[in-house]
């Protein structure tokens, strides 16, 4: 059973090396997910869009102009059967404006390439981490200071679920 898991870990770092993929996952507390949830593409609740952008400095004048209707499902989910959406715990990605309770849009359709927020799974435990390639080692990197790089190696169970698109974060 150990040789098998070997081999299995050691295609999985094959398949990563091959895309040019590298991370590290956090060695103390990090980041993790709380729970999974999937689309519910049978809504459709269709809001007001208006053209005119919002200004964040100086008042503009209001425009009653609407450009159309937003569905938040079609706008955020690109691919609804690879898509789900998970909650966040901890503290270990605040620096990229991932926050405790936040909700996540993870695809499950797009490559995980270098530099991404990914939803990985290493030795049974989900957590979010920015993937990192250096030289030949992969790395899950945290974006906090207070917490440090893990680099994953061949004796780790590690399997990416998708790539982070989007962070809902309430105010």
């Amino acid at each position: 059973m150990r040789d098998r898991k070997k081999v299995l870990a050691s295609r999985r770092i094959s398949w990563f090396d091959k895309r040019t993929l590298i991370k590290q996952i956090m060695e103390c507390a990090s980041t993790m997910v709380d729970r999974l949830y999937t689309p519910d593409s049978s809504t459709k609740l269709r809001l007001p869009l208006y053209m005119q952008p919002v200004s964040a400095g100086f008042p503009s004048p209001a425009e009653d102009y609407i450009e159309g209707k937003l569905d938040l499902n079609r706008y955020l989910v690109k691919h609804p059967a690879a898509t789900f959406f998970v909650r966040v715990v901890g503290d270990s990605m605040i620096d990229a404006g991932i926050h405790p309770k936040d909700m996540l849009i993870v695809d499950r359709a797009i490559l995980p390439t270098n530099g991404k927020i990914v939803i990985a799974v290493v030795n049974g435990e989900l957590t979010v981490k920015r993937l990192r390639q250096v030289k030949e080692k992969l790395w899950l990197m945290p974006d906090n200071s207070n917490y440090q790089p893990l680099q994953i190696s061949a004796e780790m169970d590690f399997l990416i679920w998708g790539v982070v698109t989007t962070v809902i974060h309430f105010v």
